[in-house]
């Protein structure tokens, strides 16, 4: 996952090639079909030139023509729907283009908490999380969702305390332990520039939207999570993450660990702000910060690598690099 920023008018069918064969490619040939496709077509490049560079992203314009009807059964032919795509855009793009401008990514990935929980487990006391970039905040119930962690010596089933969840997260760990436990949660709160309320409709069909066509495991995942947080939501504090974190942090209760974790966000935040983000982070010593994001937004962290992530994220605990992880939270594999 590149930062959305840079996604200027010499990038951008770079940028949609990049997309189709590191991100798409093996998980979903009807978005990998569907990104070379607007690769190739001048005048959809041309259209989303139109748009601010965060909104020109894939994630996003697949999830609004599919939110508006595209990808119905008929757009499935042999090339995945890409030509019928790109006329159907061509047709609906006053409509695609408001849905874009009004939208955001806020895919809320509950299967990203297998691959953080391995970092939170590290940590002995009660925990106060903050997440930042939470939509809905399906993330910030890491001790109310049970894991399953495949290795190759076998798998390790982890529950909440009270027992199996209705919510279930598979892990493929290689290179490294699975955690043995699941860590206590204090208290919890979200920081977004929009957060979403999971029991609104409207606001989880758009989450739904956002979920790639091939991935009904994902859909059922959200649905399930869904119906788990509505129970009990949590508390979502609407604001810039430099402008909001710190009065957010000052809120966690005394003798909690605080940890400030962000997934798949940063890379739609400009870079000054992302260097300041990670600066303040880094000077709060009593602050654990778990960062999962793509190996360019923060350079630092991505200098740490020996190879590309190819497609995966780079979780990392207080800037240290300590594993590449599935986008959705279904890889593990340890660089230590």
């Amino acid at each position: 996952m590149q930062p959305m920023t840079e996604l200027a008018a010499e990038s951008l069918r770079d940028y949609y090639l990049k997309f189709a064969r590191y991100e798409a490619s093996g998980t979903s040939p009807t978005y990998a079909a569907w990104a070379r496709g607007i690769a190739e077509d001048e005048e959809i490049i041309e259209l989303l030139l139109e748009l601010p560079k965060q909104k020109r992203q894939a994630n996003l314009l697949f999830a609004a023509a599919r939110h508006l009807g595209a990808g119905d059964d008929h757009f499935m032919g042999g090339d995945h729907g890409s030509a019928s795509l790109r006329t159907w855009l061509k047709e609906n793009w006053p409509a695609t283009r408001a849905l874009m401008s009004a939208r955001s990514t806020q895919t809320n990935e509950a299967g990203r908490c297998a691959v953080i929980l391995p970092a939170l487990a590290r940590i002995s006391a009660p925990l106060s999380l903050i997440e930042v970039g939470a939509s809905a905040g399906l993330c910030l119930y890491p001790d109310r969702y049970s894991y399953m962690y495949s290795t190759e010596s076998g798998s390790l089933a982890l529950h909440p305390e009270d027992g199996p969840s209705t919510v279930e997260l598979a892990c493929e760990m290689t290179n490294a332990t699975p955690p043995e436990r699941i860590p206590e949660v204090t208290w919890r709160a979200g920081i977004d520039l929009n957060p979403l309320n999971i029991a609104d409709g409207d606001q989880q069909e758009w989450l739904r939207s956002l979920v790639w066509p091939e991935h009904g495991l994902r859909r059922d995942r959200l649905s399930a999570a869904a119906a788990l947080v509505s129970a009990d939501p949590p508390r979502l504090v609407p604001g810039d993450l430099l402008e909001t974190v710190e009065s957010v942090l000052a809120e966690a209760p005394a003798g909690t660990q605080k940890v400030v974790f962000h997934s798949a966000v940063l890379a739609y935040v400009e870079p000054a702000e992302r260097e300041g983000f990670a600066a303040l982070m880094r000077s709060r010593d009593d602050v654990v910060w778990i960062s999962n994001e793509g190996g360019r937004v923060l350079p630092d962290i991505g200098a740490q690598l020996d190879r590309e992530p190819d497609g995966r994220f780079v979780l990392a605990v207080d800037g240290q690099a300590i594993a590449l992880t599935g986008p959705h939270g279904q890889s593990f594999e340890g660089l230590g």
